[in-house]
């Protein structure tokens, strides 16, 4: 006889029920339920595979971020799942346009957007740089939006159509309208927020103009640097992590993936900017208001309840303390003093090509001038690199004990648990005409940085025709690396108290061949939380009509709910079963007894 059991059931609850024993209909109802059931099931799995993604088996490496073949192939945009955003970096030389993609999200609320730059039919990056800087049009601030129109219509060309009213875009402006008076910092971008939007349909309103802080922009330069990274990504076994505390009392520490820290070396300003990832004690009052100005607290993450992605950021810029920068302070001083001391020791150094300045910083016998008004000085390489870093450690600017440039607050660096990228300035003092580029490893850069100094000007010059350097490097770049080298050295050993030993400091120009924009972290944090947006989409998507939610978690529940009340119906059906099945057959064994009698009956 057929029989169906069901063993998943518990021990008290197991019934065997024989299909030859119900009815017709009775077995339809039953076999209707237990294929309900098994549906069911596979609805689920198919459901948790589609919210979480496929998983990634343990120890496997796989780092979206860092796909160099996809994201260095053209964006296909006849895909209409992708998402786009524009970013227009407004500067004080010139403006230029940024634009960028998404797929979907991926539905996990811990992971963050996966933005890459978009490339044009022939894989080049969709960028349009135009001059002078937007600071320019100060007394003529309606004409604003003219002065944008051709980045707008370069970026408006490149993102399909269809997707205009959906494609944030960004207007954010930096060094040059920060030096003019707010009033027409105000005048420029109100001619934007009024006129953009007559001639493009982008997703664009007032608070998407804005002269952003020189802190903002160096925390989305740590964004971006940190996303190329994967740093935001959960961590592997193998990588090194660190222990953050939140601005939460209650909550406790959470282990994440380190972050690194950058440095960057323009010509004339300099730029830190790293996570503090332990809580901050400040010695007093004064110490702590400093300390709030350059520092930054914000969450990454598309739930402010989730602290997963909440980074403390210490970031500050040094005007002045860029390489040429430098120099030209350097120089000034050299300048006054010698002047000052011709004119009451009635010396005559520098004054001549005969009898000039030995300057440490200049390679051996090179010869240079510095005109300041009507005095012209003349100098003379020294050569003598120990003697340069002497020189140039005075215009840190080390204030009270504090060995913090200009006397600025410094928040604590854990030197045994970090990592930090230098550019600009740092890579080119390194590997332009020294070749060490890379990882960074003070014995090794002082002792080229030295012999460097010590080299003859007439066999540096001979190298750069013979092709010994690199392309980058030019005669400018012979005449001040003596400068520089020492200046870098001392920027990062005295000025930012990096130990001589320090190990996880890399220079670098581009991160896995590209080079990083601030508006690469400037878009992920302004688009942070659309990922809700997405996830509510695809449950609208998916979801029966009458379960349609805002919450991908709420539907997640209710699903869960809805399988649950079938199996509970189906259990019940089976309990019901089982209990006409049993007053069935005492109804038999009842009909058999009352035959038996019937027979006995008629046999006497």
């Amino acid at each position: 006889m057929a029989r169906i059991t069901l063993s998943c059931l518990p021990a008290s609850w197991y019934c065997s029920v024989s299909l030859l024993s119900l009815n017709c209909a009775t077995k339809q109802r039953l076999l209707f339920l237990l294929l309900l059931f098994i549906t069911s099931v596979l609805l689920l799995a198919t459901y948790q595979r589609q919210l979480w993604g496929p998983q990634r088996r343990p120890g496997a490496r796989v780092n979206k971020y860092l796909s160099l073949e996809e994201s260095m192939e053209a964006t296909d945009i006849l895909n209409s799942a992708l998402n786009y955003g524009i970013v227009v970096d407004c500067g004080s030389s010139g403006s230029r346009v940024f634009v960028y993609y998404w797929p979907p999200h991926n539905g996990n609320p811990h992971t963050l957007l996966d933005i890459r730059q978009m490339r044009d039919s022939d894989s080049k990056p969709v960028v349009k740089k135009i001059k002078p800087g937007i600071s320019t049009l100060a007394n003529t601030p309606t004409k604003a939006s003219d002065y944008l129109e051709p980045l707008l219509s370069f970026a408006a060309a490149h993102v399909p159509k269809s997707k205009h009213k959906e494609t944030p875009l960004y207007i954010l402006c930096t060094a040059g309208m920060r030096l003019l008076p707010e009033s027409q910092q105000a005048a420029i971008l109100e001619d934007l927020v009024m006129d953009v939007p007559l001639e493009f349909d982008f997703l664009f309103s007032r608070s998407h103009a804005e002269v952003i802080s020189g802190k903002q922009e160096g925390v989305y330069a740590w964004i971006g640097i940190n996303f190329v990274l994967g740093r935001f990504d959960h961590p592997d076994e193998e990588d090194a992590t660190v222990e953050v505390t939140t601005g939460s009392e209650n909550q406790p520490p959470i282990s994440r993936r380190r972050t690194v820290g950058i440095m960057d070396m323009g010509g004339a300003s300099l730029q830190i900017a790293y996570e503090v990832p332990g809580a901050i004690t400040f010695s007093s009052p004064q110490e702590e208001e400093a300390g709030k100005s350059v520092l930054a607290e914000f969450n990454l993450g598309c739930d402010v309840e989730q602290t997963q992605h909440v980074y403390r950021v210490y970031v500050t810029t040094f005007l002045g303390f860029g390489g040429n920068m430098a120099r030209q302070r350097y120089e000034d001083q050299l300048a006054n003093s010698t002047i000052s001391k011709n004119r009451f020791l009635t010396t005559e150094t520098g004054l001549s090509e005969e009898k000039p300045y030995l300057d440490p910083c200049l390679p051996v016998s090179m010869s240079d001038t510095i005109t300041r008004g009507n005095h012209t000085m003349y100098l003379r390489g020294r050569g003598d690199w120990s003697r340069c870093q002497e020189a140039v450690r005075p215009f840190l600017g080390l204030h009270n004990g504090t060995m913090s440039p200009q006397g600025i607050y410094q928040a604590p660096i854990n030197f045994s648990n970090s990592e930090f990228y230098g550019f600009s300035e740092f890579f080119y003092c390194m590997e332009d005409v020294l070749r060490i580029g890379g990882q960074y490893n003070s014995d090794r850069y002082a002792q080229a940085a030295k012999d460097y100094c010590a080299t003859k000007w007439s066999t540096l010059k001979q190298r750069l025709d013979n092709q010994l350097f690199s392309q980058q490097a030019d005669i400018s770049r012979l005449k001040y690396q003596c400068f520089k080298s020492a200046w870098m050295y001392e920027v990062l050993h005295s000025g930012f108290r990096f130990p001589s030993d320090y190990a996880s400091l890399k220079t670098a120009q581009l991160v896995y061949d590209k080079e990083v924009q601030w508006t690469l972290g400037a878009i992920l944090f302004k688009t942070r939380f659309l990922p809700l947006r997405d996830l509510q989409q695809e449950s609208l998507r998916q979801g029966h009509p009458g379960w349609l939610r805002p919450s991908f978690v709420y539907n997640h529940h209710l699903f869960s709910l809805c399988l649950l009340v079938v199996v509970l119906a189906i259990l019940l059906y089976i309990l019901r079963l089982r209990r006409i099945h049993q007053r069935e057959l005492r109804q038999v064994e009842v009909l058999d007894l009352l035959w038996a009698e019937e027979g006995e009956a008629l046999l006497r």
